[in-house]
């Protein structure tokens, strides 16, 4: 006897639903598998046993154990300043020929990322388009979680392409683990094209370093909270991209030994700080200071290089555009020697 094919059907649906189905599973398993393996093997993902029951021990004991822990990342830090010194130089070097410093990362990485970048035009009166920190997600992921965008290497490729990535460019990825898609996928596109690429990671033989140029693998150990890479491993991303960011300023002449002459004086506190800058640089009156000031319409480079100079305001202007930028140069081709302050 035949069976009808139309009484067979539903029979044969339903296996491949359940074959379909055993086979996602399968699929999705050996995914996970797969990185948990990878978790598995990073240091900042470790497990802590000594520190399983943390959370039964009194507050002032749990700060004590998080202050040693921090205490440990300048350590982490220095065992990397050969890297640290070679990538600035090389990012100064771009910078100089008007290249620009691009952070790409996802997660806490990548807001230390626009932090830093943020925080360079009133500090060094840079264009806000001369650093730029990109995250993965976009602006709302500074926030707000953006569920899956860590993930993907094509993102990291078109956020590049939305900001018009040149050769001339640096793109430093940052990544705690070394293994986001975003970070990696954005120094695999900034090479490709001929940019100066610099990773950031806080674990040994990455696959984030191994993209770069420059490799900086700031090993920090595992987190107090396991895999917590808020903790040490932003720090430690945090004090190498104020090393990045503010030695690449001090290369470009943005400082005049450690005074921060190129400070924009946005509002009264740093109105106040820049009178301050030109009275410890030349050590003048106040009244020549604000005379100063006044003439190089508060520029306070251009207000140390007219006292120190001795040459009117126009004239530092041309000094310093002369000269690159750099106070030093310029004080040496004033038309007299510079006054000792």
């Amino acid at each position: 006897m035949t069976t009808p094919a139309s009484s067979a059907s539903p029979v044969s649906s339903s296996a491949t639903s359940a074959s379909s189905t055993s086979s996602a599973t399968s699929s999705a398993s050996a995914t996970y598998g797969d990185l948990r393996a990878q978790l598995d093997s990073l240091t900042t993902e470790a497990f802590r046993p000594e520190l399983a029951e943390i959370d039964q021990l009194p507050t002032l004991e749990i700060a004590r154990i998080m202050n040693g822990e921090d205490a440990t990342v300048p350590a982490a830090v220095a065992a990397q300043l050969p890297r640290i010194a070679a990538a600035i130089d090389a990012i100064a070097e771009r910078a100089a020929h008007g290249g620009r410093l691009i952070y790409a990362g996802a997660g806490t990485a990548g807001r230390l990322g626009v932090l830093d970048a943020s925080e360079c035009p009133p500090t060094f009166n840079t264009d806000p388009e001369e650093v730029l920190g990109l995250i993965a997600g976009g602006p709302g992921a500074l926030v707000t979680s953006v569920e899956g965008a860590e993930d993907s290497k094509e993102l990291a490729a078109a956020d590049l392409t939305a900001v018009k990535l040149t050769a001339a460019d640096t793109v430093v990825g940052i990544s705690a683990s070394g293994r986001t898609p975003y970070a990696i996928g954005a120094v695999e596109h900034a090479r490709s094209l001929g940019a100066l690429t610099v990773g950031l990671s806080c674990n040994a033989d990455s696959a984030l370093a191994a993209a770069a140029e420059h490799g900086i693998e700031v090993v920090v150990g595992p987190e107090l909270l396991t895999g917590s890479t808020r903790l040490k491993a932003g720090t430690a991303q945090k004090l190498v991209l104020n090393m990045l960011s503010t030695i690449t300023m001090i290369r470009r002449g943005k400082t005049y030994g450690n005074l921060m002459v190129d400070v924009r004086a946005s509002n009264e506190k740093l109105r106040a700080r820049s009178r301050r800058i030109v009275s410890l640089a030349t050590g003048a009156s106040d009244e020549e200071i604000e005379k100063a000031l006044h003439d190089s319409d508060g520029e306070v480079k251009n207000a140390v290089l007219a006292i120190l100079g001795s040459v009117d305001g126009p004239t530092a202007a041309a000094l310093l555009a002369a000269n690159d930028g750099q106070l030093r140069a310029a004080l040496r081709a004033a038309p007299t020697p510079p006054r000792t302050p």
